[in-house]
């Protein structure tokens, strides 16, 4: 009854509650880390008990079942095919996900408030293929690595409770972030930056309370501003009423409501990554040296909401999938010699949808955000051939365009059905899919010269 009354008071179900007080658990799981006796293997050890224990207390039995699958699958592939466990472990652990997606119509299930372990699948998922693409690459000649593979691959196979406890490290399968198992053994091993050395151990206690303390204002914000924009709104008659600005207004609402959910979970995340000590990245070059607490960070709050460009927004939300999509598909798609180009680009976002979900707003918005991004890029290129006054003007188009599109083009992540996308896209006419197309368009007419060219003329 307690919960019961909780849940309902905060306006959220049972479940998810209990999967907020298991998320925030991990905070102080994260803590006790640090003071595990034992050495490494005890780390190690703790790090998976701890993880699979707030995943049974979160999402029941059956969670660490599915876990495991991919887990073992993938772990098993290391050790008897490691010439193709990178793409055993894509496919094997993708496959699964995709099945578990379908079976639990987990989108549905997020959309109406619910939650289940797919959340949890679905980083886990990105933890297990890195690991064993990294183990192939530690085959290959290093001269032929780019320089993110020579600083991930790792020689040796990892234990089987080395490996589980980089999986579930402390319930940060959660909601990520996700992190280089390398990185991993030498945080839990205090190799590498965690070494001790003359600059002392650097203290995360103000930088987790900063990180909680964002949390906090995000949960606020979001709690504050949801009443006033439900996804129900875009089937709503009196919606249809509004005029074109009063609809692109709305759609630019619900997008910017919604995006505080996710700042609030991924601040928690980060203040339980930092508080362990694995979220220390380093030392700054200033005297005196300050600690960098950047490792886990997911999101930048500001960064998102003030983009200059398209181009900066993978940079600024959900920082570490974006990174382990261009590590792991976009980079690995380009072909030696040759510039990555809009197929890349397409691609890459394509596996993000299938990644989380095979609803058709999810693939939609991804699509979108492929145009968006080369919608912006022909944007930029025109901005660096132009004069100093014609460039401010063309900054602002940039700025304005990435806040319209961007709204316009992740009502198709929250509503996801087919019907509600093309409903809400065609109540503002197509207007954030146009404009990107049309720019797309004419940068291959109108296309600037490039700095060499003007060289050139002025000898």
């Amino acid at each position: 009854m307690e919960m019961e009354s909780m849940a309902s008071a905060i306006g959220v179900s049972v479940p998810v509650l209990r999967f907020l007080l298991c998320f925030v658990a991990t905070i102080p799981v994260s803590f006790f880390h640090r003071l595990v006796p034992g050495g490494a293997t005890a780390r190690h050890l703790y790090a998976a008990v701890t993880g699979a224990l707030l995943s049974y207390i979160s999402f029941g039995f059956s969670s660490n079942l599915h876990f495991f699958v991919p887990m073992l699958i993938s772990y098993g592939s290391m050790v008897v095919a490691r010439k193709w466990c990178g793409v055993i472990s894509f496919l094997s652990a993708m496959g699964y996900l995709i099945g578990c997606h379908v079976y639990y119509m987990s989108g549905d299930a997020w959309k109406e408030g619910g939650i289940d372990a797919t959340g949890s699948l679905m980083v886990i998922t990105l933890k297990v293929i890195s690991c064993a693409i990294n183990y192939n690459d530690g085959l290959l000649k290093e001269a032929d690595l780019r320089e993110s593979q020579k600083k991930n691959r790792i020689l040796k196979l990892p234990s089987l409770i080395e490996y589980v406890g980089y999986c579930l490290c402390c319930g940060s399968h959660f909601a990520g972030p996700v992190y280089e198992i390398k990185d991993y053994l030498d945080w839990t091993e205090r190799k590498g930056i965690w070494t001790k050395s003359e600059k002392g151990t650097p203290s995360p206690f103000l930088p987790t309370l900063r990180a909680i303390l964002q949390a906090g204002f995000c949960m606020g914000l979001y709690l504050y501003l949801s009443p006033s924009y439900p996804l129900s709104r875009f089937s709503e008659p009196i919606y249809q009423e509004w005029g074109f600005v009063k609809r692109l207004t709305v759609q630019y609402m619900s997008g910017f409501t919604a995006r505080w959910k996710y700042y609030f979970i991924w601040s928690i995340s980060e203040a339980s990554i930092i508080i362990s000590g694995f979220g220390f990245s380093g030392w700054t070059d200033s005297s005196p040296p300050k600690a960098r607490w950047d490792r886990a960070k997911n999101v930048d709050v500001l960064g998102v909401e003030f983009a200059k460009s398209s181009v900066e927004l993978p940079l600024v939300w959900n920082i570490q999938v974006s990174t382990w999509l261009r590590h792991y598909v976009y980079d690995r798609l380009v072909q030696k010699g040759k510039k990555p180009g809009f197929f890349q680009l397409l691609a890459t976002q394509t596996v993000s949808a299938v990644w989380h979900g095979l609803y058709p707003g999810y693939l939609i918005f991804f699509v979108q955000s492929a145009l968006m991004i080369a919608g912006s890029r022909a944007i930029y290129r025109w901005q660096q051939a132009v004069p100093p006054t014609v460039k401010k003007f063309l900054m602002l188009m940039n700025f304005a365009y990435t806040l319209l599109v961007l709204n316009y083009s992740c009502i198709g992540f929250m509503v996801l059905s087919l019907h509600e996308t093309l409903a809400a896209y065609g109540s503002v006419y197509y207007v954030g899919t146009i404009i990107p197309v049309a720019l797309i368009l004419l940068g291959n007419i109108i296309k600037p010269k490039s700095a060499r060219s003007k060289a050139r003329k002025e000898q």
